[in-house]
Order: structure tokens, then sequence, then C-alpha cells
């Protein structure tokens, strides 16, 4: 009997580390199918978020080129002439067109008035009509200016 114990004891013992080895195989297979589907995983969202930088990049690039197709436009209509008709020529001022009228009214009266140095009359005429007139045109561009800006 002592030796049917010990070989129903041996018997178990072998089952029972069969089974558990069994086990353990079956435990590490399924963490590694856990492991292999969470690489497929990240390899999919990797995928996946490089072909969103490329979009991303490829609208940022669009854009761009948009923006500079706007700003083309925006400078070609800058850049275009304005009609004759706005374009105003700029003259003399008032201060310098009074100058030479005065100028010339002054030697012209200067040269009259002396009599006995006509070149010296005219100098000095000249020069105080050149004053004189060249005061009463800033006197009269002031007053244009008033004007336009009211």
């Amino acid at each position: 009997m002592k030796n049917l114990v010990i070989a129903f004891s041996a018997a178990i013992m072998l089952l029972s580390c069969k089974d558990t080895a069994n086990e353990a195989g079956v435990v590490e297979d399924s963490r590694q199918a856990v492991i292999d589907s969470m690489n497929v995983e990240m390899a999919k969202q990797k995928a996946e978020l490089a072909k969103q930088k490329s979009i991303d990049s490829m609208q940022a690039i669009a854009a761009q080129q948009q923006a500079r197709q706007a700003a083309r436009r925006s400078n070609a209509v800058a850049s275009t002439p304005a009609p004759a008709a706005e374009q105003k020529r700029k003259g003399w001022s008032g201060a310098a067109k009074g100058a030479v009228i005065g100028a010339g009214a002054g030697a012209i009266g200067g040269a009259i008035i002396n009599k006995k140095d006509r070149g010296t009359g005219a100098v000095i005429g000249g020069l105080a009509g050149a004053g004189l007139g060249a005061g009463t045109g800033a006197i009269i561009d002031s007053e244009k200016k008033k004007k336009e800006n009211k």
C-alpha cells in the first residue's frame, strides 16, 4: 500500500506540473499577442500622424501662395498709374510767383524813378519788389490751404 500511495502521489505531481507548464506557455503567448497588437496600433497611429503632418504642410504652403497672390494683386492695383485728371502738376507756389512778379515790377519801377542811375534803381526796386511779392504770395498760399482743409 505504501508503494501505491507513492505511485499515486508521483502521478498527481507529474500531472500537476504538466498543466502548470502548459498554462504558463498560454499566458506568455497571450501577452505576446497583446504586445504585438499594441505595436500594430502604434504603427497605425504614427502613419496617421505622418499623413496629417503632410496635409497640414500642404495647406500651409497653399495659404502662403494665396497670400502672395493677393499681395501681388494689391500691388498691381496700387502700382497702376492714376488717370491724368487726378494727377496734379506741381506748379510754382504763390510765394515764388509773387517774388518773380514783384521783382520785375520793382525793377521797372526803380529804373523809371531813378533817372540818374537806372541800373541801381532797377536793382533796388527789384529787391524790394521781390520781397513784397514773396510775402504777398505766402499770405495767399496760406489762405488757399485754409480753404482746402475746410
